[in-house]
């Protein structure tokens, strides 16, 4: 289910304040197959074990944040440091 634009204009990242964007097929392939290897964690320290289905991520590139049945979880400590996925 795709995220509403309305929504998407508004939101930020709560760390940073840059604006979000939703990943592209491409990016969201490639943030998957991290995930598969099991070395993902998001910023709490918790591995990410459930592929995402979709997300968004920041302006700066830095952050990813998971959409859960089209809402966004914008939870600092649940966000995912891009740094750790190579290709994006």
């Amino acid at each position: 289910m795709p995220i509403d634009p309305k929504l998407l204009d508004i939101l930020c990242c709560p760390v940073s304040k840059q604006p979000v964007f939703p990943l592209s097929e491409e990016k969201l392939a490639a943030v998957n197959a991290a995930i598969a290897t099991g070395q993902v964690t998001q910023a709490n320290d918790t591995v990410v074990e459930t592929p995402l289905g979709e997300g968004l991520i920041t302006k700066n590139k830095q952050r990813i944040y998971r959409i859960d049945d089209g809402i966004p979880v914008m939870l600092e400590e649940e966000s995912i440091a891009v740094e750790q996925i190579e290709g994006l």
